[in-house]
């Protein structure tokens, strides 16, 4: 179930807080074309100090999940692809992350940064802020430590209480209506592959339909808010089946 609520919420996560980057003008390739890309750079960039937060809340319960690493993969794909050198951009990002996941003692100093870039932008800090709590729920439930760290970083971002719990039972609500695939049968069917199929082969199918109902993406492609919503269920789906799959053949 673990792995299930990493790949459903976190394929949610994305619709938000990509959308937002569709809009605002601060994170588009013709506001950055002049951006200098290096580690220091792109570290104090309000992206590359979100990104270090986002890496200690998703270590705060001792792990970063294999397929939770993977869609954090997409995000640095999706996110750095707005700087003039995307796989020096990304990489760059890998390495913050990997820098900062295991830190606990810089989190309100980083907080601290990202509030005074964004301070005058509530909503990229509401997007920032909305991703971060869906991330600390993707093992089901929100731990002490993440909580904690959760707090701290609303705190240190000067974010309205109110907005931050409102939005913490949202996505609470969230996980309790995830429905599981009615049967093995119907998770082949959804993923279009067979029973004869080995894991390869449906490992690729899963990252094609990925791909293809990734929010991001569609947001990308200048869909309506329904149609996003509409391919957000479509993604939990397809990741429900994957992990049936996955644990059957366990």
């Amino acid at each position: 179930m673990g792995n299930l609520i990493v790949l459903a919420l976190l394929a949610a996560v994305f619709y938000y807080i990509f959308k937002s980057y569709a809009k605002f003008e601060t994170y588009s390739k013709q506001a950055l074309k002049n951006f200098s890309t290096s580690h220091e750079s792109i570290k104090n960039s309000d992206l590359g100090l979100f990104v270090a937060l986002a890496a200690k809340v998703a270590k705060a319960d001792g792990k970063v999940d294999a397929l939770e690493a993977q869609l954090i993969g997409m995000m640095f794909d999706d996110i750095s692809n707005v700087f003039p050198e995307p796989e020096k951009t990304k990489q760059i990002f890998k390495d913050i992350f990997n820098e900062e996941k295991n830190r606990t003692d810089n989190i309100e100093e980083i907080a601290h940064k990202l509030a005074k870039s964004i301070q005058r932008r509530k909503d990229v800090q509401q997007h920032f802020m909305a991703f971060l709590i869906q991330l600390a729920f993707v093992d089901g439930e929100v731990s002490k430590g993440e909580e904690a760290i959760l707090q701290t970083i609303a705190q240190s971002l000067n974010f309205d209480p109110d907005i931050y719990h409102a939005l913490f039972d949202q996505f609470e609500k969230m996980i309790q209506n995830i429905q599981p695939q009615a049967n093995i049968e119907d998770a082949y069917k959804l993923l279009g592959v067979s029973a004869d199929d080995d894991m390869k082969t449906i490992k690729k199918a899963y990252k094609k339909l990925i791909r293809q109902y990734h929010p991001d993406i569609i947001a990308s492609q200048g869909k309506s808010e329904e149609y996003m919503k509409e391919a957000t269920a479509k993604t939990q789906e397809i990741n429900q089946a994957y992990e049936m799959i996955e644990e059957a053949r366990k």
